[in-house]
């Protein structure tokens, strides 16, 4: 079965790639996941869109994450409002998918979910926290992550 990757997938490619795989590996995991879609002349087009979303995220080399660290580090407020309890509990919790649309909202770079670090799995009251996102293997940048009650 031919398929083409929207997400990276150990030991078989990076979204994008067009691979050959079983037909039972492809019907009963990739397909259901929203790992792969069926490579077709359509699904070509999409490969576009996903390369050029995949570039967006992707930090080219060191001095470009130390741009993005300054530009991150730089940023004056970013913080986040979300539905709370009266004893300031939230209702849910704030993840890293709603950290990087914070820092996007607060006009930073857009970041890569899975490079942000919070302090527990989730944060899951007001207040501020330290957030860390690891641009590079030797780049990480710090900041302050302020989630009020809305």
């Amino acid at each position: 079965m031919k398929l083409i990757l929207t997400a990276d997938v150990d030991n078989l490619g990076a979204p994008g790639d067009t691979v050959e795989v079983k037909d039972g590996y492809g019907r009963n995991f990739l397909l259901p996941r929203g790992l792969a879609i069926v490579a077709s002349r359509g699904a070509e087009k999409q490969v576009a869109g996903i390369r050029r979303a995949q570039d967006a995220r992707k930090v080219r080399d060191l001095d470009h994450a130390n741009e993005l660290k300054q530009a991150i580090e730089n940023l004056d407020a970013v913080s986040l409002s979300v539905k709370t309890a009266g004893t300031g509990k939230l209702f849910g919790s704030v993840s890293q998918a709603d950290v990087a649309a914070a820092i996007k909202a607060a006009g930073g770079p857009v970041v890569d979910k899975r490079s942000i670090e919070l302090p527990k799995s989730h944060i899951k009251t007001t207040g501020k926290h330290g957030v860390v996102v690891h641009l590079h293997p030797d780049v990480v940048a710090k900041f302050d992550l302020t989630v009020a009650a809305s």
